[in-house]
């Protein structure tokens, strides 16, 4: 965590300790702006590790009470006056901003439960099990991703008093706090080298891989402490240090310039903490080193480093916000979002850091009121983070928040003539994915529960269809299952989506084995995925030629035929049960997310450019292949048959996401609420078919 310069009351201040601050500091944020003007930046966060493990260790090294608890009252309230001010306020005006400006879709999914553990120290463990590496671009849409750091240091703080305490004690107190402390450190380094081989995404977030590297900087402290008063030095001594002192600099700076996400955190950190345990050694009561001080020291860094704590809190949220709305994508923007980061960050140095940290009447409470009043203030604002994102439908100045019916696909309209009537699904567990029961609940009007079923297995689009799928359980009294796991279509004709997936294969052979011991003659297995490459994915856009080069081609070519086989080995023994298969035909697919795009605040982002409308041409080029492989299967597999709705969604020369300025898709494949509403008579009708239901009016 950023720590301030002054670690305690009348202790001496080091200013170069804040001119490394200001060195980290300003590398996390220019990687955070344009990874690419500084690719390593994201170290930053590891000199700070050391230096907080140095400095608190300096600012607790004098106590003189008596008794455990005393000591822990007296550390964790200098924690907590410290850290939990500026987090709290931080994090609230970022929930505040989030609920009004941020609609909910997959690529904020996270988002909210992020901030809530934030307030507690725990957004670590939120982010190590989303699956999402911290340099995936779809971090950068989390507001709150940067908070893993300030968990880890906070984890850090439960452990450290109880090495740290026998030093306070003075003579062999001190040598079993050291080897406890080495003993800490070099069975976390294990850990981490370890961990960053077998399971990067936790290495990189949790603290059992990263406490090594503020351990570093408790024994530095500790072994600098425990040498005699330095004296004058002789000019080759002088010389020695200044060019350890000077190599370690260059060392920090190299390594902010050529940190490479492999093998992260170890080996790879190493450059960066060797180099600032070096700049503290070199510089720490040798003021001889004059160059050196002048540079940390100089007035620019030492200010950026007294508000380093409050810039590292509010520079990522502003950014996360500006690519939400205009974008961050040019200078002018960049530029903005970094003047409003340091605007944000003096405002909270100036009105909440330092009357909190210094102020006298604040440093008369006794230790237990400060924390008590800490924890309890900390737990409001986590509960009021939460109410907010609770209400985020009415507080939204979105209209993708304020009108869910019309944009999200699991939004079913109510029947006013059967309020009671509903098909919410019942949620189970297959192998890792999702299996939901749409099963008709309270009905009056719909009569039994027919004896056939229906059976859906894919990808994100065939959670899609949800709305659709709830309306027909309820309209014609059947109970539909759907198998589902993001990014694991079935018979995406795409094999390396599927087929050579582990992931995905794992899950769906799973998911086969549970539908297969449920099918009975008479019932229908739907096949929705995303069949076709995309253009665009709701955080980027990936172009027209890297669809062509997915879509055509020798490679492609194969790949079909691959997946046309498996399709009739897999389809062969359920359609000879009496299923009925039914492959949904591709749907259109577009350049550019209209969920990202709906708003006045949000319609110039970079993202939209691409616009909304494809030529039917082009698209009918990219189904052509697609619609030969499922003719293929039909051909080989008895009762296969597919239904389309690209005629309804396309029916013009240009394919439209929007009509009559409402959206038919969500994003760039995905159908919206309005579009489940508009399939649902067609799908009806091919459902009704191959079930045998009496031919009646058409659910809506």
């Amino acid at each position: 965590m950023l720590l301030s310069s002054h670690v305690a009351p009348r202790a001496q201040y080091y200013p170069y300790i804040d001119g490394l601050r200001a060195l980290a500091v300003l590398s996390v944020l220019i990687y955070h702006l344009h990874g690419p003007w500084l690719p390593g930046g994201f170290v930053g966060v590891d000199v700070f590790f050391v230096i907080s493990g140095f400095v608190v260790s300096a600012s607790i090294a004098s106590f003189k009470g008596q008794g455990i608890w005393q000591f822990l009252a007296f550390f964790y309230a200098r924690r907590l006056r410290r850290i939990a001010p500026a987090l709290i306020v931080c994090l609230l005006v970022t929930a505040i901003l989030t609920a009004l400006l941020i609609p909910s879709s997959w690529l904020s999914a996270e988002n909210q439960k992020t901030g809530l553990y934030a307030f507690f120290g725990l957004s670590n463990f939120v982010l190590a099990a989303s699956g999402r590496d911290y340099f995936a671009p779809t971090t950068d849409f989390n507001p709150y991703t940067h908070t893993w750091s300030l968990a880890v240091e906070e984890q850090f703080y439960l452990l450290f008093p109880l090495l740290f305490l026998a030093w306070t004690r003075g003579g062999r107190g001190r040598t079993w706090s050291t080897a406890l402390v080495a003993g800490a450190l070099i069975a976390s380094l294990g850990w981490g080298w370890w961990q960053s081989r077998t399971n990067p995404l936790e290495a990189y977030f949790l603290t059992p891989s990263r406490f090594w590297e503020l351990a570093a900087g408790v024994l530095l402290y500790q072994g600098l402490s425990r040498l005699p008063e330095p004296t004058a030095w002789s000019g080759p001594v002088r010389f020695v240090r200044g060019a350890i002192g000077a190599s370690s600099l260059f060392a920090v700076l190299a390594a902010f310039a050529m940190a490479v996400p492999a093998r992260f955190p170890v080996p790879g950190v190493l450059p960066a903490v060797i180099g600032t345990l070096g700049v503290i050694w070199s510089l720490h009561h040798h003021p001889e080193l004059k160059g050196l001080h002048r540079l940390l020291g100089s007035r620019p860094l030492v200010f950026i480093g007294k508000i380093s704590y409050s810039l590292y809190l509010w520079h990522w949220p502003v950014f996360v916000l500006f690519r939400w709305t205009c974008g961050l994508d040019d200078l002018p923007t960049r530029a903005a979002a970094v003047v409003l980061a340091f605007a944000l960050a003096l405002a909270s140095w100036r009105f909440v850091e330092n009357p909190v940290r210094y102020g006298t009447h604040l440093a008369r409470l006794p230790h237990r009121a400060v924390i008590a009043g800490s924890l309890l203030l900390v737990a409001l604002a986590g509960w009021g983070a939460d109410v907010i994102a609770d209400n985020q439908h009415r507080l939204s100045l979105s209209t993708v928040s304020r009108n869910p019916d019309v944009w999200y696909p699991n939004v079913a309209p109510a029947d006013a003539e059967d309020p009671g009537c509903n098909a919410e699904p019942e949620r189970h567990t297959v192998a890792g994915g999702r299996m939901f029961v749409y099963n008709p609940k309270g009905c009056v009007r719909s009569g039994p529960v027919s004896p056939s079923s229906i059976y859906v297995i894919g990808d994100s689009h065939a959670m899609a269809y949800e709305g659709l799928l709830k309306q027909y359980a309820v309209h014609r009294a059947t109970r539909i299952y759907a198998y589902t796991n993001g990014g694991c279509p079935f018979i995406s004709l795409q094999p390396w989506r599927d087929l050579d997936d582990a992931r995905c294969r794992h899950y769906t052979d799973a998911a086969l084995g549970d539908l297969r011991a449920r099918l009975k003659p008479g019932d229908v297995l739907f096949l929705p995925s995303l069949r076709l490459p995309r253009f665009s994915d709701q955080w980027i856009y990936f172009g027209e030629e890297q669809a062509e080069r997915q879509m055509f081609g020798s490679r492609a070519d194969a790949g079909r035929q691959r997946s046309v086989a498996f399709a009739v080995a897999t389809l062969r023994d359920i359609a000879q049960r009496g299923v009925h298969i039914v492959f949904e035909g591709p749907k259109p697919i577009f350049k550019a997310p209209p969920f990202r795009c709906a708003d006045w605040f949000n319609r110039g982002n970079p993202i939209c450019a691409p616009g909304f409308s494809v030529p039917r041409s082009l698209l009918d080029a990219f189904r052509r292949p697609v619609l030969q492989s499922l003719t293929s299967i039909g051909e080989q597999v008895p009762g296969v048959s597919v239904w389309d709705p690209y005629p309804i969604l396309c029916p013009d020369d240009e394919c439209h996401a929007w009509r009559d300025g409402r959206p038919l898709f969500l994003d760039g494949d995905h159908i919206s609420g309005m579009g489940n509403q508009l399939l649902i008579p067609s799908f009806t009708e091919v459902m009704d078919t191959r079930l045998g239901m009496p031919r009646r009016a058409a659910a809506r």
